[in-house]
């Protein structure tokens, strides 16, 4: 841990937060983003992370990633980023263990048929019957560590600090975060009304997510069978790596030489946003938070960089994500989403009764975005008869 004296004077220093929604005394041993972390480990939703599916279902083995494993990669690169560049490490933390907290089963898939039932809702729903909102799952690790946990006597959810909220809304809409701002003035939405940056911490979150899921989503990819490391030969930054990995290692083969290739372009994209990211912060020289608020994004990759992942992406997406395979398993995925979102509005009483609020389509929404991939099927098995992914 960096102490507040380690600290840079643009970092988040938690005797400055901008404070809980409910006012709190001071813990006598931990920070305010220390208590944060804590939080969201002790909670039900981070739970739940290990059974939602990053790429692979839970089921289909158990060595791919999960949402938990996901999220503690990014906690891992985010810490040691944030350390180089003197940031606040344990906001970071906190960060990148909420930042997946919304998610559904069946990772986008699942948040892409809520929204799909939640928006053809709205659309036919009788005024005072649905709230206008659809479902992003940024949006709904808000809510979760903002209302849905229930942990504490005085409060609903979790009373995390601003900073570590302003990291979690990592993306909004212009149409819900006004619907956000009008709930909660100059609140953790009004930056995206306003074209101002959320905190270094939370821009190195966003990088972390994005170097972590790159990776390891080649290294399950290869695990599954529906990648090789030949046919990853046609992505520039990870061939680059494997020529460099044989040629420290000319013996090196199978799963050792994966690793040595997927290390070794780990190591450039971090160091790479660390060098970018100080030369940046060097030239705007900002005297402090408020400057870093007020400035457009200063943590980043080299253009080179962003061009070589850029690259990598959408390799992934040609080849991985758009697998007939995979899309295969998304598309019975989206239809249990779509079956229980229907079963449930329709026959209110197969909620449990917490869930039995108004108003109903966000309380049905809120239960499956909850739910676990393995409890999903079961649910689904229980209502319909059959397994999904039989």
């Amino acid at each position: 841990m960096n102490g507040p004296g380690a600290l840079a004077p643009y970092a988040c220093d938690p005797a400055h937060s901008r404070g809980r929604r409910y006012p709190e005394p001071d813990a006598p041993t931990r920070t305010a983003y220390q208590r944060d972390r804590d939080r969201v480990i002790h909670s039900t939703a981070f739970r739940r992370l290990v059974y939602k599916t990053q790429v692979f279902l839970n089921h289909e083995g158990d060595l791919f990633r999960t949402r938990l494993t996901h999220s503690l990669e990014v906690a891992q690169l985010g810490r040691s980023m944030a350390r180089s560049l003197r940031l606040n490490e344990d906001l970071v933390e906190a960060i990148a263990l909420a930042h997946d907290l919304g998610h559904t089963p069946f990772g986008h898939a699942g948040q892409d048929e809520l929204n799909a039932c939640m928006t053809a809702h709205a659309a036919r729903a009788a005024p005072g019957q649905h709230d206008g909102w659809g479902f992003e799952h940024n949006l709904q690790s808000l809510r979760v560590v903002d209302e849905l946990e229930e942990r504490y006597p005085a409060f609903d959810g979790l009373n995390l600090c601003f900073e570590t909220r302003e990291g979690i809304l990592k993306h909004c809409s212009r149409a819900n975060a006004q619907r956000l701002h009008s709930q909660r003035p100059n609140d953790v939405a009004a930056r995206f009304l306003h074209n101002g940056a959320p905190s270094l911490e939370a821009q190195l979150c966003n990088l972390a997510d994005e170097i972590a899921y790159n990776a390891h989503d080649i290294d399950d990819g290869v695990r599954s069978g529906l990648l090789s490391l030949e046919q990853l030969r046609v992505v520039p930054l990870l061939d680059e790596h494997r020529a460099q990995a044989l040629a420290a290692h000319p013996a090196l083969g199978g799963r050792r030489l994966l690793f040595e290739t997927i290390r070794l372009m780990l190591c450039q994209q971090v160091y790479d946003v660390i060098d970018t990211s100080r030369a940046r912060l060097q030239a705007a020289a900002p005297a402090d938070l408020a400057a870093v608020r007020a400035s457009a994004p200063l943590l980043g990759f080299s253009p080179a960089m962003r061009t070589r992942s850029q690259e990598l992406k959408t390799f992934l997406h040609q080849h991985l994500y758009r697998h007939p395979q995979v899309m295969q398993t998304t598309e019975r995925a989206r239809s249990v989403v779509r079956d229980l979102f229907a079963r449930y509005l329709n026959q209110p009483g197969e909620l449990p009764p917490p869930s039995q609020r108004q108003p109903h389509a966000r309380s049905v929404a809120d239960y499956i975005a909850g739910m676990t991939d393995r409890f999903a099927i079961r649910e689904h098995q229980r209502l319909f008869g059959s397994h999904p992914f039989a």
